[in-house]
């Protein structure tokens, strides 16, 4: 049954037919093996119960509030206040653009949008300063994982409604994995500029252009720290905190001025459309979830990692690589949706953390944005950069295997995950 579902699926999808399409499909050929009088019933039941939860409204708050950022020149601010901090050092508009990124992470929560956004103004910045424009391109693409990983993140909102793990938990979680991310990739950048003895950018700031900088990028520096201390202290539920981000954010580009109601308009129908894309997709990955487990798929699992059950780090090993296949040929939030329920049972035997879990999924999913063949950020990057895809795929695997190297920090030493939420869980 699994062979032909994967099959079809594969197939619905070089046809170019759209995902949610594929996957109701591949569901409806899964019932067909399972019980054909369950598919006018449970088709549409699952459908609409994979997107009747009320945690995941959240997440188009959030792109939202990505949106109205960008839209009221918050993030402009962003990137001039990285430049002061890193852009004097050599190769600064690479740090540059991994530390816009971290900011970016902050609000938004999607490396596609972090991407597109950040690219087109650092790509053009970068290869003025010697750079070339595919390791610009496959910079951008590569900082943007940091994402989904530094809270809010789209990926572990989904993981959180799927295993009812805490959502301030796993925010927590992924705070400083991102941060680490960011750190391996200025590590990249610092070795790519003293190889090619890119010149420094200018000079050291002083406190005064410091100080000015920083207070421009207050209101975007904010936003952050309302959303996960209003989760983790109780205040705000997700969906809550999305919204008080969305109305905090327009507030602040109504107040500044950079913020108009054509800017709005705009936002809400690019939020709508990625919201609907989205939630489409989730239902119909939650009816093939739900067909899974009801023909015990995840049982069968189970037994068939049980020799290896006591190994927490093997277990964790073997799910990633699992994971990363997957996420290179199928669409991110399918693959999370898919593969969560089957791994939680898992995971939950080996005596896994399910919040550390959750941290390996989402960085696994999220590297998957930038491989080939289906990378998501790589395509976005080259559409920005002007390159052509195939060259970026080439240039792109050296940032693939500095996140795998992050990844296997985080699998080999759980704290790093979890020591933020010991400390305020």
């Amino acid at each position: 049954m699994i062979l032909t579902m994967l099959g079809v699926f594969l197939a619905h999808v070089l046809l170019g037919l759209p995902l949610f399409i594929s996957l109701l499909v591949t569901a409806l050929v899964g019932f067909m093996f399972v019980d054909p009088a369950m598919i006018a019933r449970m088709i549409p039941q699952q459908f609409f119960g994979g997107i009747n939860v009320f945690s995941l409204m959240a997440i188009p708050l959030f792109i939202l509030a990505g949106n109205l950022m960008n839209a009221s020149g918050l993030t402009e601010r962003l990137m001039g206040f990285a430049r002061l901090i890193v852009g004097h050092l050599r190769g600064g508009m690479g740090h540059v653009n991994v530390v816009s990124s971290v900011f970016f992470a902050g609000v938004n929560g999607s490396a596609v949008a972090d991407t597109s956004a950040l690219g087109s103004l650092l790509v053009p910045a970068m290869e003025k300063e010697g750079y070339s424009r595919a390791f610009a391109a496959g910079l951008t693409a590569g900082s943007s994982l940091i994402g989904p990983i530094i809270p809010p993140s789209i990926f572990m909102i989904l993981y959180a409604s799927l295993t009812n793990t805490s959502v301030g938990d796993l925010f927590l979680a992924g705070i400083i994995p991102g941060l680490l991310l960011g750190v391996a990739f200025m590590g990249m950048n610092a070795w790519y500029a003293w190889r090619h003895q890119l010149p420094k950018s200018g000079q050291l700031p002083t406190l005064k252009q410091l100080a000015v900088a920083f207070v421009a990028a207050t209101p975007a520096l904010v936003a952050p720290f309302i959303i996960v201390a209003g989760i983790v202290l109780g205040f705000v539920t997700p969906t809550e905190s999305g919204a008080l981000t969305a109305l905090y954010v327009a507030l602040c580009g109504v107040v500044l001025g950079g913020l108009r109601l054509r800017h709005c308009w705009k936002a809400i129908v690019d939020t709508a459309r990625l919201t609907c894309a989205i939630f489409l997709i989730m239902a119909a990955s939650a009816t093939i979830s739900w067909l899974l487990s009801y023909a015990q798929v995840p049982a069968q699992f189970v037994s068939l990692l049980s020799p290896h059950i006591d190994n927490a780090i093997i277990i964790l090993l073997l799910l990633s690589a699992i994971t990363f296949l997957t996420g290179m040929f199928m669409e991110e939030v399918s693959a999370l949706m898919l593969l969560t329920p089957i791994f939680a049972p898992v995971a939950m035997m080996a005596g896994i953390d399910p919040v550390h879990l959750g941290v390996i999924i989402t960085l696994n999913i999220t590297i998957a944005l930038i491989t080939p063949p289906l990378g998501a950020c790589v395509f976005v990057a080259a559409a920005v950069s002007r390159l052509e895809i195939v060259s970026l795929f080439k240039t792109i695997w050296p940032f693939v295997l500095t996140a795998i190297a992050v990844l296997l920090l985080i699998i080999f030493f759980p704290a790093l995950a979890l020591w933020l939420p010991s400390i305020f869980g």
